[in-house]
C-alpha cells in the first residue's frame, strides 16, 4: 500500500508540499467560473506553474506536475482541459489556445528520454484533441488542428503472441509537426512521423509515414494527393468567399506594426 501511495504521488507532483501546494490551488480556484475565476487563475497559478505573462486558465483545467507546465504570454486554456507535464513537461508558446476537454499527457513512468510536449506560438490546438507526448511532441508555430485530433507519440509492442501486449513495452520514437500545417477534424498521426512545413492532413486521416513540406494527405493510411503550391489550388480559393474573425484581424494588425 505504502508503494502504491509513493507511486501515486510520484506521478502527480515533484514532492508531497508540491502536491498539497498545487492541488489547494486547484482545489480552491479551479472551479470558479467567468472572469473572476480566470483573473484569480491568472494570479495564482504563477505560484505553481511557469508563465511568461498572466495565464487565462478557464475552470475544471486539471493540471500535474505544475512546475513543469511553461506558459508563453497571451496562452489560453479552455474549460475541461488536462495536462500532466512529468518529467520534461509541456511548453507553449505565446497567443496559443487549447480549446475544451483536450488532454496534453507527457506522464513518463518507464522514464523515457525525450518525453514532453513543446508547442509554438499562435498555435489552435482543438476540441478534445489528445497529445501524448510520451517519445516527445513537437508542434511548430502557427498550427491549427480541428476537434478530435490525436497526436500520439507512443505504440506497443505486440510481436510476441504468447505474452500480455502489457508486459512487452512500448516503443516511442516522437512526432514533429512543423510549422504552418492544418490537422482537420479527426486526423490522427502516429509515432516516428514528421508533418512537413506547410501541409495539411485531410479529415479523419491517419498519417504513419513522413509527409513532405506542402503536402495535402488524405485517407486512412494518409496518402500524397497534391502539393498545396499548385497554382489551379491558388486560382481556386481566390475565386471563394474568404472569412477572417476579428482575432485573425488583430493578430494582421499586431505583424504590421512589428
Amino acid at each position: 500500500m505504502i508503494e502504491m501511495l509513493r507511486y501515486f504521488l510520484a506521478g502527480q507532483a515533484s514532492s508531497p508540499a508540491r502536491y498539497i501546494l498545487e492541488q489547494m490551488l486547484l482545489a480552491t480556484l479551479g472551479w470558479v467560473p467567468t472572469v473572476l475565476g480566470i483573473g484569480l487563475r491568472g494570479l495564482a497559478y504563477k505560484l505553481i506553474l511557469n508563465s511568461a505573462g498572466l495565464p487565462l486558465i478557464e475552470s475544471g483545467v486539471r493540471i500535474l506536475h505544475a512546475r513543469n507546465v511553461r506558459l508563453g504570454r497571451g496562452v489560453f486554456i479552455d474549460h475541461g482541459v488536462y495536462l500532466h507535464a512529468l518529467p520534461q513537461g509541456i511548453d507553449i508558446g505565446d497567443r496559443s489556445v487549447v480549446m475544451h476537454n483536450s488532454i496534453l499527457h507527457v506522464f513518463n513512468f518507464r522514464k523515457l528520454p525525450h518525453a514532453g510536449i513543446r508547442i509554438g506560438r499562435d498555435c489552435f490546438i482543438g476540441e478534445a484533441n489528445v497529445i501524448r507526448g510520451q517519445g516527445g511532441v513537437t508542434i511548430g508555430n502557427d498550427v491549427y488542428t480541428g476537434p478530435l485530433v490525436q497526436i500520439l507519440a507512443v505504440n506497443h509492442v505486440y510481436s510476441n503472441s504468447r505474452k500480455p501486449i502489457r508486459e512487452q513495452g512500448i516503443t516511442a520514437e516522437g512526432i514533429v509537426i512543423e510549422d504552418d500545417v492544418w490537422l482537420a477534424a479527426g486526423a490522427i498521426i502516429l509515432d516516428g512521423v514528421r508533418v512537413g512545413r506547410g501541409s495539411v492532413v485531410g479529415a479523419g486521416s491517419v498519417v504513419t509515414t513522413d509527409l513532405p513540406p506542402y503536402s495535402i494527405a488524405v485517407g486512412s493510411p494518409a496518402r500524397i494527393v497534391k502539393d498545396r503550391r499548385e497554382a489551379h489550388d491558388v486560382k481556386r480559393a481566390a475565386q471563394s468567399t474568404i472569412h477572417f474573425g476579428e482575432l485573425e484581424q488583430l493578430r494582421h494588425r499586431r505583424t504590421e506594426r512589428n
